[in-house]
């Protein structure tokens, strides 16, 4: 699980050279870890192959119009829980501190709700935990896989999968056009009674050795890992 977690989250980055380089690996990667079903992984080669084939600057270009320019398909989990309230400082903060208690430091100038940061906190905990936890924002991350899809976007894979794992569906809910700048007003409504939880479990499972060295080979993670408890 914990490789494919983490292959995930670096498929929903920013693109970079160092993905590029790895990414003819990625498939091989899924498919030792063994957790993902021939469809699911079927779903994700297009963008393998577009980080593959296309310039980087057009990846960049597309990922940013997708990603950076408005709220309706950030990847910042609280923004479409709490806005810019104080609610959604101190959920960070507490987010934040469930990454230490696991004995991980955030290394990049990134906030702890953006889920590619999420996904590598999910990959040091057994499956049954981790499953448990990414079910949380299970609603958000269906309507994201929603929203995606519709655009057409090879990007919509990734959050489609992570969808499937997280057990949620986006017919739970009545969401208005993606395009809407106040979209989220029914999301924010269906999950703000929702108890985030982000319980410490007892240790990581174990790992495919093939999985891991494929990769270890496309980059160092954004979480540094100086410590894992028990």
């Amino acid at each position: 699980m914990r490789h494919t977690l983490l292959i995930l989250s670096h498929l929903l980055r920013y693109p970079s050279e160092a993905m590029q380089q790895a990414a003819p690996e990625l498939v091989a990667a899924l498919e030792l870890d063994g957790v993902l079903e021939s469809g699911q992984i079927e779903e994700v080669k297009p963008l393998v192959q577009a980080l593959i084939d296309d310039e980087l600057l057009d990846l960049q270009e597309g990922y940013s119009s997708l990603f950076d320019r408005g709220r309706a398909l950030s990847l910042h989990l609280f923004e479409h829980v709490h806005g810019e309230s104080r609610d959604r400082g101190q959920a960070m903060v507490d987010l934040r501190d469930r990454y230490e208690a696991r004995g991980l430091e955030i290394a990049a100038n990134e906030l702890p709700d953006y889920l590619p940061l999420f996904l590598e906190y999910l990959s040091v905990l057994p499956t049954e935990q981790a499953l448990e936890e990414l079910s949380q924002p299970g609603v958000v991350i269906a309507a994201l896989a929603q929203r995606l899809a519709e655009k057409g976007t090879p990007w919509a894979a990734p959050m489609q999968v992570l969808s499937g794992l997280a057990g949620a569906s986006a017919d739970e809910l009545a969401i208005v056009p993606p395009d809407d700048p106040d979209d989220l007003a029914a999301l924010d409504k269906a999950w703000a009674e929702e108890q985030v939880r982000f319980d410490a479990p007892a240790a990581p499972d174990a790992a495919c050795p093939q999985a891991a060295a494929m990769v270890a080979r496309f980059g160092s993670l954004n979480l540094s890992r100086s410590e894992v408890h028990g």
